[in-house]
């Protein structure tokens, strides 16, 4: 097994994933009456976590940034259904603030890395 460097982005995506785990799990158990919300936040949510993971041992370049611009379409998609959870009132305002802050910074990761990766193609 390769010794990588600590990896920014995959900590904090494996952290988050834990998070929207945890958040789901919360929703269930005070009985959120939108199941199938909760369902998609977690198939969206933890794939961010996925992703990155796998673009780190990605067989190319555009593969790489395959695997990063899946999660960061992921990471959009989740943001999407958090808001639709507090709208929903089945997050307050302190819940969603803190989960959406921890999404938000991963979504500029994200953008950051692709950006970067897509400019040094160009060169």
């Amino acid at each position: 097994m390769l010794d990588r460097p600590e990896n920014v982005i995959v900590k904090k995506s494996e952290a988050f994933a834990d998070r929207i785990v945890k958040m789901c799990r919360y929703l269930s158990e005070k009985k959120c009456g939108n199941v199938e919300m909760v369902k998609q936040i977690v198939r969206c949510g933890t794939s961010v976590g996925a992703n990155t993971a796998e673009s780190q041992y990605a067989q190319s370049r555009a593969d790489f940034l395959s695997k990063l611009s899946i999660a960061l379409k992921e990471a959009n998609e989740t943001k999407f259904w958090l808001g639709r959870l507090y709208t929903a009132e089945h997050l307050t305002k302190v819940e969603y603030d803190s989960i959406l802050n921890d999404n938000v910074e991963i979504i500029k990761l994200l953008t950051s890395i692709t950006k970067t990766v897509k400019s040094s193609q160009q060169e």
